[in-house]
């Protein structure tokens, strides 16, 4: 993969797009992801990412991240953050993640000459690359997940048997925390957890100091570009007359799990996004109902109160004219949609991948079932 640079807001547009798709409704909100790339294109900053083989074996490289939950904010959540002060935010996402990153290399007395997203996602890819450039480290042409997921634990680092730890955190507050050492990684997701709640949304984080050599190790390469050509090809399908839900599942080997239109939402907000959301099928899927657990992201799929898909396999919202993806805070009751399935990351099909994401998992009460033998049936 060569260097690339975002170098407008059409091909800005087309990039959080894609990662939004990836995204599996998780991910952060796209607006977001938008706003921290042309804040930088548009100073003139060049906005991109490298080929990870330009990353020296002996660089330092850390991954920046979104922590907390993407809920909406309620009247009374407001009220109780004005009583503490916190009404007008210091920095946006990506100056939280570049401030993070920063900190993590003041406390461990490291320059980082590198980052990894931690994730696939509107917000939180785009905003992991800007915070890179901001400060002073190249981004790395890939991620640790291949998706976005819930938790920290469900990254390839972890698969790879590497250390989470130490983590800076900085929220839109400048409130500042570091995490120094932990008994393990869903420690790390806990008290990580509790500082997002401190700050009633999300945090900028940055850990996984690894060096070049250990990061080629676990990361997933290339998925930045593929995010852009995934974005541009919904855009330039729509734009051509074709039918962009088709196109999507034809060009990257998916399969259209479901079309209808959204006839219930029921949400909750315990440091994580939950909820579900029920389809009723149309078109071809007329007479069946569909229902999608969320647990900030789409992790399980039933049709008509059966088992259907579910992670680690990717379960994507799109509006069902125009293949624009959905996240879930922005997914309502009344959308016509189509519902897209994609093979998981590999690495996610083994024993282990499927112990951290598949349904058992989540506490659901079925088995992990590949989604080519699902719809081979």
């Amino acid at each position: 993969m060569a260097t690339m640079y975002l170098e407008n807001q059409q091909m800005a547009e087309d990039f959080v797009r894609g990662c939004t798709f990836m995204g599996t409704g998780g991910g952060g909100l796209p607006a977001n992801g938008l706003q921290s790339l042309m804040s930088e294109i548009n100073k003139g900053t060049k906005v991109g990412w490298v080929d990870m083989s330009e990353i020296p074996d002996d660089a330092m490289t850390a991954c920046p991240f979104l922590m907390g939950s993407i809920a909406p904010h309620t009247p009374e959540v407001e009220a109780e953050m004005a009583d503490f002060g916190f009404t007008d935010p210091v920095y946006p996402e990506k100056e939280q993640l570049a401030k993070a990153i920063q900190y993590l290399g003041k406390f461990c007395d490291t320059k980082i000459d590198a980052v990894v997203p931690i994730e696939l996602g509107g917000a939180n890819t785009p905003g992991g690359v800007t915070a890179g450039i901001i400060s002073g480290a190249v981004c790395v042409d890939g991620d640790y997940t291949g998706r976005a997921i819930p938790e920290i634990q469900q990254t390839t680092p972890y698969l790879h048997g590497k250390t989470l730890w130490p983590v800076a955190s900085v929220d839109a507050y400048n409130d500042i925390s570091y995490i120094e050492n932990a008994k393990n990684y869903r420690i790390v997701e806990r008290i990580g957890k509790k500082i997002a709640e401190s700050a009633y949304g999300l945090v900028g984080q940055a850990g996984f100091l690894m060096s070049g050599k250990d990061m080629k190790k676990c990361i997933n390469q290339g998925t930045l570009s593929s995010c852009y050509n995934i974005g541009k090809m919904i855009r330039e399908a729509r734009e051509s007359g074709k039918d962009p839900v088709e196109t999507i599942v034809t060009e990257l080997g998916g399969w259209r799990l479901a079309t209808g239109v959204v006839t219930g939402k029921e949400t909750w907000d315990d440091g994580y996004y939950y909820g579900y959301h029920t389809i009723e099928g149309s078109g071809d899927d007329k007479g069946n109902t569909f229902k999608i657990f969320f647990k900030n992201e789409n992790h399980a799929m039933w049709k008509n109160d059966k088992p259907y898909v579910s992670s680690p396999d990717i379960i994507a919202v799109v509006d069902a004219k125009t293949g624009e993806p959905y996240a879930n805070p922005i997914l309502a009751v009344g959308n016509e949609v189509s519902v897209i399935g994609l093979k998981a990351n590999p690495v996610f099909r083994t024993e282990k991948g499927i112990a951290i994401l598949g349904p058992r998992y989540f506490k659901l009460d079925f088995d992990y079932t590949p989604i080519e033998e699902v719809m081979s049936k």
